[in-house]
Protein backbone atom coordinates (compact mmCIF):
# COMPACT_ATOMS: atom_id res chain seq x y z
CA UNK A 1 0.00 0.00 0.00
CA UNK A 2 1.52 3.15 -0.71
CA UNK A 3 2.15 5.45 2.06
CA UNK A 4 0.75 8.05 3.38
CA UNK A 5 4.04 10.04 4.17
CA UNK A 6 4.22 9.55 0.31
CA UNK A 7 0.95 11.01 -0.27
CA UNK A 8 1.39 13.70 1.29
CA UNK A 9 4.75 14.40 -0.97
CA UNK A 10 2.66 14.05 -3.66
CA UNK A 11 -0.13 16.93 -2.61
CA UNK A 12 3.37 19.03 -2.10
CA UNK A 13 4.75 18.05 -5.60
CA UNK A 14 1.24 18.87 -7.50
CA UNK A 15 1.19 21.95 -5.61
CA UNK A 16 4.40 23.30 -6.19
CA UNK A 17 5.23 23.55 -2.43
CA UNK A 18 7.86 20.87 -2.82
CA UNK A 19 11.84 21.49 -2.25
CA UNK A 20 14.90 20.11 -4.18
CA UNK A 21 15.05 16.71 -2.24
CA UNK A 22 11.63 16.24 -2.19
CA UNK A 23 11.18 16.78 -5.78
CA UNK A 24 13.89 14.29 -6.52
CA UNK A 25 11.65 11.82 -4.37
CA UNK A 26 8.53 12.44 -6.46
CA UNK A 27 10.91 11.55 -9.90
CA UNK A 28 12.20 8.49 -8.00
CA UNK A 29 9.04 7.37 -7.16
CA UNK A 30 7.60 7.42 -10.41
CA UNK A 31 10.58 6.51 -12.29
CA UNK A 32 11.06 2.73 -9.93
CA UNK A 33 7.52 2.76 -8.87
CA UNK A 34 5.39 3.32 -12.03
CA UNK A 35 4.57 -0.31 -12.50
CA UNK A 36 3.08 -1.00 -8.77
CA UNK A 37 -0.79 -1.18 -8.33
CA UNK A 38 -0.98 0.91 -5.03
CA UNK A 39 0.20 4.02 -6.97
CA UNK A 40 -1.74 3.43 -9.90
CA UNK A 41 -4.79 2.83 -8.04
CA UNK A 42 -4.21 5.95 -6.06
CA UNK A 43 -3.83 8.09 -8.99
CA UNK A 44 -7.06 6.64 -10.63
CA UNK A 45 -8.80 7.26 -7.22
CA UNK A 46 -7.88 10.46 -7.41
CA UNK A 47 -8.47 11.53 -10.66
CA UNK A 48 -11.72 9.96 -10.15
CA UNK A 49 -12.26 12.32 -7.59
CA UNK A 50 -11.49 15.10 -9.05
CA UNK A 51 -13.89 14.57 -12.55
CA UNK A 52 -16.85 14.18 -9.56
CA UNK A 53 -16.39 17.42 -7.85
CA UNK A 54 -15.07 19.83 -11.14
CA UNK A 55 -16.51 21.48 -14.03
CA UNK A 56 -14.08 20.82 -16.90
CA UNK A 57 -12.54 23.01 -19.68
CA UNK A 58 -10.86 21.33 -22.31
CA UNK A 59 -7.24 22.07 -22.42
CA UNK A 60 -4.60 20.52 -25.23
CA UNK A 61 -1.07 19.88 -23.62
CA UNK A 62 0.12 18.69 -27.32
CA UNK A 63 2.99 20.97 -26.84
CA UNK A 64 3.69 19.79 -24.02
CA UNK A 65 4.05 16.16 -25.48
CA UNK A 66 5.95 17.46 -28.38
CA UNK A 67 8.66 18.60 -26.54
CA UNK A 68 9.04 15.06 -25.06
CA UNK A 69 8.89 13.27 -28.38
CA UNK A 70 11.51 15.73 -29.34
CA UNK A 71 13.49 15.20 -26.51
CA UNK A 72 13.07 11.21 -27.04
CA UNK A 73 13.89 11.39 -30.53
CA UNK A 74 17.37 13.43 -29.67
CA UNK A 75 18.09 10.47 -26.96
CA UNK A 76 17.62 8.11 -29.83
CA UNK A 77 19.82 9.01 -32.56
CA UNK A 78 22.55 10.46 -29.94
CA UNK A 79 23.01 7.08 -27.84
CA UNK A 80 21.11 4.06 -29.80
CA UNK A 81 22.82 1.62 -27.71
CA UNK A 82 21.30 2.54 -24.17
CA UNK A 83 17.84 3.76 -26.11
CA UNK A 84 15.13 1.22 -24.17
CA UNK A 85 16.23 2.55 -20.51
CA UNK A 86 17.01 5.41 -21.30
CA UNK A 87 13.90 6.93 -23.02
CA UNK A 88 11.72 5.00 -20.45
CA UNK A 89 14.05 6.63 -17.35
CA UNK A 90 13.30 10.04 -19.18
CA UNK A 91 9.58 9.45 -19.93
CA UNK A 92 9.26 8.52 -16.06
CA UNK A 93 10.86 11.65 -14.77
CA UNK A 94 8.80 13.66 -17.33
CA UNK A 95 5.65 12.27 -16.55
CA UNK A 96 6.22 13.48 -12.53
CA UNK A 97 7.06 16.51 -13.78
CA UNK A 98 4.52 17.49 -16.32
CA UNK A 99 1.79 15.40 -16.11
CA UNK A 100 1.30 14.27 -12.12
CA UNK A 101 0.56 18.40 -10.69
CA UNK A 102 -2.29 18.30 -13.61
CA UNK A 103 -3.61 14.93 -12.59
CA UNK A 104 -3.83 15.71 -8.85
CA UNK A 105 -4.42 19.64 -8.19
CA UNK A 106 -6.94 19.67 -11.29
CA UNK A 107 -5.82 21.39 -14.64
CA UNK A 108 -7.32 19.13 -17.39
CA UNK A 109 -10.59 18.15 -17.67
CA UNK A 110 -10.88 14.68 -20.48
CA UNK A 111 -14.32 13.58 -21.81
CA UNK A 112 -14.80 10.38 -23.59
CA UNK A 113 -15.64 12.81 -26.74
CA UNK A 114 -12.92 14.22 -28.45
CA UNK A 115 -12.60 17.95 -28.44
CA UNK A 116 -14.43 20.06 -30.94
CA UNK A 117 -12.16 23.38 -30.16
CA UNK A 118 -8.37 23.38 -29.35
CA UNK A 119 -7.91 25.80 -26.24
CA UNK A 120 -3.82 25.95 -24.89
CA UNK A 121 -2.87 26.41 -21.42
CA UNK A 122 -0.57 29.53 -22.29
CA UNK A 123 -1.51 32.34 -24.43
CA UNK A 124 2.67 32.76 -24.25
CA UNK A 125 4.33 30.85 -27.24
CA UNK A 126 7.06 28.01 -26.44
CA UNK A 127 9.95 27.56 -28.37
CA UNK A 128 11.44 24.29 -29.28
CA UNK A 129 15.00 23.74 -30.32
CA UNK A 130 16.55 20.87 -32.37
CA UNK A 131 19.94 20.98 -32.30
CA UNK A 132 22.68 18.08 -33.80
CA UNK A 133 26.09 18.37 -32.27
CA UNK A 134 29.16 18.16 -33.72
CA UNK A 135 29.85 14.84 -35.24
CA UNK A 136 26.82 14.08 -35.26
CA UNK A 137 23.08 13.72 -37.94
CA UNK A 138 19.78 13.64 -36.21
CA UNK A 139 16.38 13.30 -38.10
CA UNK A 140 13.13 15.12 -37.12
CA UNK A 141 9.61 15.41 -37.32
CA UNK A 142 8.00 18.72 -36.41
CA UNK A 143 4.17 18.66 -34.96
CA UNK A 144 2.34 19.07 -39.27
CA UNK A 145 4.49 16.47 -40.32
CA UNK A 146 7.24 17.51 -41.77
CA UNK A 147 9.72 15.32 -41.76
CA UNK A 148 13.78 15.75 -42.07
CA UNK A 149 17.54 15.92 -40.90
CA UNK A 150 20.04 18.54 -39.51
CA UNK A 151 23.33 17.98 -40.23
CA UNK A 152 26.23 18.16 -37.93
CA UNK A 153 26.50 21.34 -35.75
CA UNK A 154 23.30 22.65 -37.53
CA UNK A 155 19.81 23.70 -35.07
CA UNK A 156 16.59 24.19 -35.53
CA UNK A 157 13.57 26.21 -33.78
CA UNK A 158 10.01 27.19 -33.68
CA UNK A 159 6.95 27.96 -31.69
CA UNK A 160 4.35 25.64 -30.18
CA UNK A 161 1.66 26.02 -31.16
CA UNK A 162 2.90 25.48 -34.85
CA UNK A 163 0.10 24.03 -36.64
CA UNK A 164 -1.18 27.87 -38.16
CA UNK A 165 2.03 29.45 -37.79
CA UNK A 166 4.64 27.38 -39.58
CA UNK A 167 7.65 29.56 -39.29
CA UNK A 168 10.91 28.01 -38.18
CA UNK A 169 14.80 29.50 -37.77
CA UNK A 170 17.67 26.85 -39.21
CA UNK A 171 21.63 27.49 -38.86
CA UNK A 172 23.36 25.00 -40.52
CA UNK A 173 22.09 22.46 -42.99
CA UNK A 174 18.98 20.48 -43.29
CA UNK A 175 16.86 18.44 -45.75
CA UNK A 176 13.14 19.28 -45.16
CA UNK A 177 10.13 16.94 -46.83
CA UNK A 178 7.55 19.83 -45.73
CA UNK A 179 4.02 18.32 -45.31
CA UNK A 180 1.75 19.88 -47.36
CA UNK A 181 -1.44 22.22 -46.24
CA UNK A 182 -2.09 25.08 -48.71
CA UNK A 183 -3.89 26.96 -46.47
CA UNK A 184 -0.47 27.99 -43.85
CA UNK A 185 2.85 28.01 -46.14
CA UNK A 186 6.17 26.72 -44.63
CA UNK A 187 8.68 29.28 -43.83
CA UNK A 188 12.11 29.00 -43.33
CA UNK A 189 14.49 31.85 -41.73
CA UNK A 190 17.93 31.65 -42.14
CA UNK A 191 19.96 34.58 -41.88
CA UNK A 192 18.72 37.23 -43.62
CA UNK A 193 16.87 34.79 -46.03
CA UNK A 194 13.48 33.14 -46.43
CA UNK A 195 12.34 30.00 -48.03
CA UNK A 196 8.72 29.84 -48.14
CA UNK A 197 6.97 26.31 -49.54
CA UNK A 198 3.59 24.73 -49.36
CA UNK A 199 5.17 20.86 -49.68
CA UNK A 200 8.59 19.39 -51.36
CA UNK A 201 11.79 18.09 -50.64
CA UNK A 202 14.61 20.09 -50.75
CA UNK A 203 18.18 21.06 -49.03
CA UNK A 204 18.87 24.48 -47.24
CA UNK A 205 22.89 24.51 -46.53
CA UNK A 206 22.72 27.73 -43.78
CA UNK A 207 25.85 28.18 -41.61
CA UNK A 208 26.17 31.75 -40.34
CA UNK A 209 30.36 31.46 -40.36
CA UNK A 210 29.97 30.46 -44.34
CA UNK A 211 28.34 33.82 -45.22
CA UNK A 212 26.33 32.21 -48.13
CA UNK A 213 22.72 30.43 -48.01
CA UNK A 214 22.25 27.76 -50.72
CA UNK A 215 18.83 25.87 -51.74
CA UNK A 216 19.09 22.45 -54.04
CA UNK A 217 15.06 21.68 -54.97
CA UNK A 218 14.34 18.00 -55.19
CA UNK A 219 10.59 18.18 -55.98
CA UNK A 220 7.74 21.06 -55.95
CA UNK A 221 8.25 24.45 -55.59
CA UNK A 222 9.80 26.91 -53.36
CA UNK A 223 10.22 31.03 -53.09
CA UNK A 224 13.45 32.72 -51.96
CA UNK A 225 13.92 36.05 -50.58
CA UNK A 226 15.81 38.05 -48.35
CA UNK A 227 13.98 39.54 -45.04
CA UNK A 228 12.35 42.61 -45.71
CA UNK A 229 12.32 42.64 -49.33
CA UNK A 230 8.66 42.01 -51.31
CA UNK A 231 10.44 40.29 -54.09
CA UNK A 232 10.61 36.49 -54.33
CA UNK A 233 13.00 33.83 -56.95
CA UNK A 234 11.18 30.97 -57.28
CA UNK A 235 12.57 27.94 -57.96
CA UNK A 236 12.06 24.27 -59.84
CA UNK A 237 12.91 21.13 -59.12
CA UNK A 238 16.50 20.36 -60.36
CA UNK A 239 18.24 23.58 -59.26
CA UNK A 240 20.71 25.00 -56.91
CA UNK A 241 20.57 28.65 -55.82
CA UNK A 242 22.99 30.32 -54.17
CA UNK A 243 22.61 33.80 -52.22
CA UNK A 244 26.03 35.80 -50.88
CA UNK A 245 27.03 39.15 -51.49
CA UNK A 246 23.41 40.59 -51.86
CA UNK A 247 23.09 38.48 -55.08
CA UNK A 248 21.29 35.30 -56.08
CA UNK A 249 22.59 32.72 -58.48
CA UNK A 250 20.58 29.90 -59.88
CA UNK A 251 21.61 27.05 -62.14
CA UNK A 252 20.39 23.04 -62.61
CA UNK A 253 22.03 20.66 -60.90
CA UNK A 254 21.74 16.90 -59.86
CA UNK A 255 20.02 17.06 -56.33
CA UNK A 256 21.28 13.97 -54.66
CA UNK A 257 25.37 15.37 -54.82
CA UNK A 258 23.42 17.99 -52.13
CA UNK A 259 21.37 15.48 -50.03
CA UNK A 260 23.82 12.88 -50.19
CA UNK A 261 25.07 13.55 -46.05
CA UNK A 262 21.31 12.62 -45.26
CA UNK A 263 22.68 8.86 -46.41
CA UNK A 264 25.57 9.25 -44.22
CA UNK A 265 27.92 10.34 -47.44
CA UNK A 266 30.99 13.10 -47.35
CA UNK A 267 30.79 14.19 -50.62
CA UNK A 268 33.27 16.62 -52.10
CA UNK A 269 32.05 17.82 -55.82
CA UNK A 270 35.47 19.91 -56.82
CA UNK A 271 35.19 22.05 -53.79
CA UNK A 272 38.08 24.30 -52.62
CA UNK A 273 39.98 23.27 -50.00
CA UNK A 274 38.73 25.79 -47.38
CA UNK A 275 34.91 24.32 -47.61
CA UNK A 276 36.39 20.54 -47.40
CA UNK A 277 38.38 21.52 -43.85
CA UNK A 278 35.01 23.06 -43.11
CA UNK A 279 32.95 20.09 -43.68
CA UNK A 280 35.58 17.77 -42.61
CA UNK A 281 35.58 19.67 -38.89
CA UNK A 282 31.98 19.54 -38.50
CA UNK A 283 31.82 15.75 -39.94
CA UNK A 284 34.49 14.20 -37.22
CA UNK A 285 34.35 16.92 -34.57
CA UNK A 286 37.82 17.74 -35.16
CA UNK A 287 40.21 21.36 -36.01
CA UNK A 288 41.46 21.40 -39.52
CA UNK A 289 44.25 23.98 -40.29
CA UNK A 290 45.49 24.29 -43.98
CA UNK A 291 49.31 25.22 -43.14
CA UNK A 292 50.21 26.31 -46.77
CA UNK A 293 47.84 29.02 -47.66
CA UNK A 294 48.24 28.23 -51.09
CA UNK A 295 46.25 25.11 -50.59
CA UNK A 296 42.98 27.13 -50.62
CA UNK A 297 43.30 27.31 -54.30
CA UNK A 298 42.90 23.26 -54.53
CA UNK A 299 39.82 21.50 -55.32
CA UNK A 300 38.76 18.12 -53.57
CA UNK A 301 36.40 14.87 -55.06
CA UNK A 302 35.59 12.26 -53.58
CA UNK A 303 32.24 10.12 -51.90
CA UNK A 304 32.78 8.79 -48.37
CA UNK A 305 30.76 6.74 -46.20
CA UNK A 306 31.48 5.28 -42.99
CA UNK A 307 34.93 6.28 -43.50
CA UNK A 308 37.34 7.15 -40.58
CA UNK A 309 39.19 10.63 -40.43
CA UNK A 310 42.34 9.17 -41.28
CA UNK A 311 40.77 6.94 -44.58
CA UNK A 312 39.32 10.23 -45.63
CA UNK A 313 42.88 11.80 -45.08
CA UNK A 314 45.04 9.21 -46.56
CA UNK A 315 42.57 9.71 -49.72
CA UNK A 316 43.24 13.36 -50.16
CA UNK A 317 46.92 12.82 -50.04
CA UNK A 318 47.15 10.13 -52.20
CA UNK A 319 45.31 12.22 -54.90
CA UNK A 320 46.44 15.10 -54.54
CA UNK A 321 50.02 16.81 -53.36
CA UNK A 322 49.07 17.00 -49.99
CA UNK A 323 49.88 15.17 -46.81
CA UNK A 324 48.66 15.66 -43.13
CA UNK A 325 49.48 15.02 -39.21
CA UNK A 326 47.04 14.81 -36.65
CA UNK A 327 47.89 16.03 -33.15
CA UNK A 328 45.68 13.93 -30.84
CA UNK A 329 43.07 15.68 -27.87
CA UNK A 330 44.88 16.34 -24.81
CA UNK A 331 43.86 17.92 -21.27
CA UNK A 332 43.72 21.61 -20.90
CA UNK A 333 44.49 23.32 -17.34
CA UNK A 334 40.88 23.53 -16.69
CA UNK A 335 39.80 19.86 -16.77
CA UNK A 336 38.34 20.61 -20.96
CA UNK A 337 39.97 18.47 -23.86
CA UNK A 338 41.64 20.08 -27.12
CA UNK A 339 39.81 18.93 -29.92
CA UNK A 340 41.77 16.47 -32.13
CA UNK A 341 43.67 18.73 -35.06
CA UNK A 342 44.38 18.04 -38.59
CA UNK A 343 47.28 19.91 -39.85
CA UNK A 344 47.19 19.87 -43.64
CA UNK A 345 50.82 20.58 -45.86
CA UNK A 346 51.81 20.81 -49.25
CA UNK A 347 54.07 17.92 -50.39
CA UNK A 348 57.26 18.98 -50.93
CA UNK A 349 59.16 17.94 -54.45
Amino acid sequence: MIQQSDIEKLVRFSKGQSDAEETRYICSLFAEKEDTDELKYYIKDEWNKYLKNNEGVNYNISHLLDRIHHKLHVIENQKKQSITRKIYRWYSVAAAVLLIPLLIAGGIWFTKEPAVETVYVTENPITSTIHAPLGSRISFDLPDGTKGWLNSGSSLEYQLPFGNNRQITVKGEAWFDVAKDASNPFEIYAGKSKVKVLGTKFNLNAYPEENYVEVVLEEGKVEFAVTGSTAAVEMEPNERLVYSSNAVHIASTDPSKYSAWVEGKLMFRGDPMPEVARRIERWYNVQVELVDKDLEKDVIRGIFQDDSLEEVLDYISMTSPLRYRIIERKALEDGTYQKKKVLIYRKKI
